[in-house]
């Protein structure tokens, strides 16, 4: 399954917000909508809907196991899977679409100067949900993607999606309810092994997709990005809505992926703080009351990309032995096979790298990416001169870029700092990270605190990026780290970076290869190295490039490093998921303050939880449960030889002259 086969252009945007900015918002909301549905749908209520979920021989049959487990009377179970399904399930209603439409309208003309949709997308997506259930797949980067999506189909004429949403959202008063008759259905973050809350939720998704009662929304990374990177997918809710296609009970379901890309980010300082163990703020309507001030900011563009509809049945042909599934009665469990697990998860991951590839970049993005190279400042002469030198890398790199036309590249600069005024200041012709203000002197922890936040807002820019060069910059590190030139040699030491790093990183599993001949025919097209047929060489003009390759990777590097160092001399072989941390954070902020440890992305718990979760999958760590709280074991030669292998060949502290 190819990322590249299934890819199109991020071309031919137009600007939605310019025809509402020349009508009235009441206008709008009342304006007509007919939608044209799907030709197969059956045409019931949301009450209909739950009817059927509660009615269904599934949810009999799953209710009928938990009795003779737990001896429970079947009244009671129905009466509790009644009320799940009350809590869970969405009533979308048209009114209150034209509600938040009139809202949205007002909240979006005035935080962003425009919102850019490929016009060619909106036309194949009103093709597909004619023809066969949709389930729309957006990148989450923002509370902005819960509504811009809605906000879209509503403008254009397309059937409402119904949205799975967090349950904290459902708590909000008045805005939970408005949420739920806007097509929102709310799931629980932690199930566990809730067998018959399961058995609801997977029911209620299989009957809106067998249906068509609407098209599906639902975000496959499950949870918004702190990072802004793409996460790891999730793939209870695509076993779901693909179990109809796998039953027999619609001829196809089309995947759209859709990339929303931020010039600025609504929630950028509060990202940062939760990285750095600040705890979220609960979701309530009295928070975004209070959040109101932040609607005063201006947060530039943002571009929707709705991607190629991916035909399952198309994509399933030899990969899948159908006649698994007419053994057992369509009403009936199935636990997937793992010839199912291993293509779902493929699709998954295809999916997400179909988004990144469609994500649209602006100037800062890129400006992000050589400032954390230059912490200590940068012309800005400088950081245009090399901003623009990034720009071509990109595009060589198949980036997609927004540069505004007829504009000065001097004037895009300065727009840029300008829009970012709360990540960078410029001050005598000299390009800063901003850190936040404080009453009276700071002590060394806060002062490190600061400086962490400032470098985590700006990485989050950088991150949006960071895809673009991930495949080049690890063979730029492996080439590097090799024991010789040859090919051989260097692909053993991408396969080594790309597992390690596969949480930090999306990529496919089971395409190495196709992933190392990427990166490498994208340095051969760039001018960067030579290859023959047993050996990978850097060419004389190439080297400044694989340096900057080097210096994307080297917080990832450095941060995976500590993380191996912190295991290795912790006295305890056994840690729980709290006291680790608690603990790594500490040893991290005595090593910046000692100067041992540059990177201030150490400090990032995301990050902390992707090393474990490499570890756990290399082996070197195992995770099992006690008192309800994970607890891990750490084989401590096992991550050393990880340490090593890491290590070997790589110089963290790349000096400031060697970067961009």
């Amino acid at each position: 399954m190819s990322a590249d086969a299934l890819g199109a252009e991020a071309d031919g945007f137009f600007d939605m917000l310019e025809e509402r900015r020349r009508s009235s918002d009441l206008s709008y909301a009342f304006r007509s909508f007919n939608p044209l549905p799907y030709r197969g749908a059956t045409d019931i209520s949301a009450s209909t809907l739950n009817r059927m979920v509660l009615e269904s021989q599934y949810l009999s049959y799953v209710i009928q196991e938990i009795m003779l487990e737990s001896d429970e009377p079947r009244e009671m179970l129905l009466e509790e899977a009644s009320a799940l399904l009350d809590e869970m399930s969405q009533n979308l209603q048209l009114g209150f679409i034209r509600l938040l439409g009139y809202a949205m309208n007002k909240v979006f003309k005035s935080v962003f100067s425009s919102i850019h949709v490929n016009e060619d997308g909106l036309t194949r997506l009103q093709q597909a949900i004619q023809e066969y259930p949709v389930i729309l797949l957006p990148n989450h980067r923002s509370y902005m993607d819960f509504l811009v999506l809605s906000y879209i189909m509503f403008t254009y004429d397309l059937s409402i999606p119904v949205i799975a949403a967090g349950i904290p959202l459902m708590g909000m008063k008045l805005i939970g309810e408005i949420f739920r008759r806007s097509g929102a259905f709310f799931i629980r973050r932690a199930i566990g092994s809730d067998k018959l809350y399961w058995a609801v939720l997977s029911e209620y998704v299989r009957t809106i997709v067998r249906t068509g009662y609407a098209p599906l929304e639902f975000y496959i990374e499950g949870l918004r990005s702190r990072t802004l990177k793409s996460l790891t997918p999730k793939l209870g809710m695509l076993h779901m809505v693909l179990e109809p296609f796998f039953k027999g009970e619609v001829f196809d379901i089309s995947l759209v992926p859709i990339s929303i890309s931020y010039e600025r980010v609504l929630e950028e300082s509060l990202l940062a703080h939760e990285l750095l163990g600040v705890p979220k703020p609960k979701e309530t309507t009295g928070a975004l009351l209070k959040a109101r001030t932040v609607l005063k900011e201006n947060y530039g563009c943002m571009h929707v990309f709705f991607g190629n509809p991916v035909s399952v049945r198309d994509l399933v042909k030899g990969k899948i032995n159908h006649r698994q599934y007419n053994l057992v009665p369509r009403d009936l469990p199935m636990k997937p096979s793992k010839e199912m697990q291993e293509f779902v998860s493929g699709l998954a991951h295809t999916i997400i790298r179909l988004q990144e590839r469609n994500v649209v970049l602006s100037a800062w993005n890129l400006m992000a990416v050589v400032l954390l190279q230059n912490l200590q400042g940068i012309d800005l002469d400088l950081l245009t001169q090399k901003t623009l030198w990034l720009r071509r890398l990109a595009q060589r790199f198949g980036a997609h870029l927004r540069w505004p036309e007829n504009v000065s590249d001097s004037e895009v600069m300065s727009s840029s700092v300008s829009l970012h005024h709360s990540v960078v200041r410029c001050e005598g012709g000299r390009v800063y990270l901003v850190e936040e203000e404080g009453p009276g002197p700071v002590t060394q922890e806060e002062g490190v605190f600061k400086q962490a936040a400032a470098v985590l807002m700006c990485a989050s820019y950088r991150n949006q990026a960071v895809h673009v060069f991930t495949r080049p910059a690890m063979v730029a590190v492996a080439m590097t780290t090799a024991a010789s030139h040859r090919t051989d040699d260097i692909f053993h030491n991408f396969t080594f970076l790309l597992e390690l790093f596969s949480n930090e990183f999306v990529v496919i599993p089971g395409q190495a290869v196709q992933d190392f001949e990427e990166g490498c025919s994208l340095l051969q097209e760039s001018g960067v190295i030579g290859r023959s047929d047993e050996e990978i060489y850097v060419k004389d003009n190439g080297q400044e490039t694989i340096i900057f390759l080097r210096a994307i990777l080297q917080p990832f590097i450095e941060s995976y490093q500590v993380v191996f160092r912190y295991l290795c001399e912790e006295s305890s072989q056994t840690l729980s998921e709290k006291m680790f941390s608690t603990n790594i954070r500490s040893f991290i902020m005595k090593l910046l303050i000692s100067g041992e440890v540059q990177s201030y992305e150490c400090l990032s718990s995301d990050l902390h939880k992707n090393v474990l979760s490499a570890l756990l999958r290399m082996d070197a760590v195992t995770k099992t449960k006690v008192d309800d709280q994970n607890e891990f074991s750490v084989n401590k030669p096992a991550v050393k030889k990880i340490w090593d292998m890491l290590s070997h060949g790589w110089t963290p502290q790349i000096s400031v002259d060697a970067r961009l």
